[in-house]
């Protein structure tokens, strides 16, 4: 249930904060969103991942179909992709969610680790 939460709240603030902030606002979504709830960092990682992935993924075939993919399917053309357009929303997803998984991994290691020590017993 906290995997889900925290990928819900990475996409939503991630959202947000690119209608105000550079393209890099996501990252800060993620890093603050895994400083705040405790995970272990593999699943800090897979939240932040999972949720910038389908974030980026979603927005960018949002951008892309309106236009026919007149501009995506140009720059795939240029890039070694086979004019496809498809390749080039997931490679975009592809980097905005290691950048957020990065960030989201980053932000659990703040966390403080419990200490037990076994002499205070």
């Amino acid at each position: 249930m906290k995997f889900v939460t925290t990928t819900l709240l990475i996409a939503l603030l991630s959202f947000l904060s690119g209608l105000y902030l550079p393209w890099w606002g996501f990252a800060l979504a993620a890093f603050i969103v895994s400083a705040l709830i405790q995970q272990r960092p593999g699943l800090a990682f897979l939240a932040g991942f999972t949720a910038l992935f389908l974030l980026w993924a979603g927005l960018s075939w949002s951008m892309d179909t309106p236009n026919n993919s007149i501009l995506s399917r140009k720059i795939a053309e240029i890039l070694p992709l086979g004019g496809s357009s498809m390749a080039l929303i997931l490679i975009t997803a592809l980097v905005g969610a290691l950048v957020g998984g990065l960030a989201a991994l980053t932000g659990s290691f703040l966390q403080k680790k419990k200490v037990v020590n076994p002499d205070m017993e």
